[in-house]
């Protein structure tokens, strides 16, 4: 059976699908939210760079064809920042 690969919105890297974030715009209802439903799928990596890039440019609105909101990106910047401090501990 084939690995499940995905590309990163933002730095576009491929890689396998745990890897990565998912941010789904649910069916039908068009709310965006993180990891669980079925809909329209983007992929991010777990890293600051492709996070900001993102955000800035808007990229993660684009490929979901709906607007992201703040409370989803600090959402995601927490988990950033507490993935961050397990693998410093």
């Amino acid at each position: 059976m084939k690995p499940n690969n995905r590309r990163c919105i933002s730095c576009r890297k491929v890689g396998l699908k745990q890897e990565f974030w998912r941010i789904v715009r649910v069916f039908p209802s068009g709310q965006v939210q993180l990891d669980e439903g079925m809909g329209r799928s983007a992929y991010i990596c777990p890293q600051q760079s492709c996070l900001l890039a993102a955000q800035k440019k808007n990229r993660l609105g684009r490929s979901l064809r709906a607007s992201v909101p703040e409370a989803l990106y600090h959402r995601l910047w927490q988990r950033l920042s507490q993935s961050n401090n397990q693998k410093q501990t």
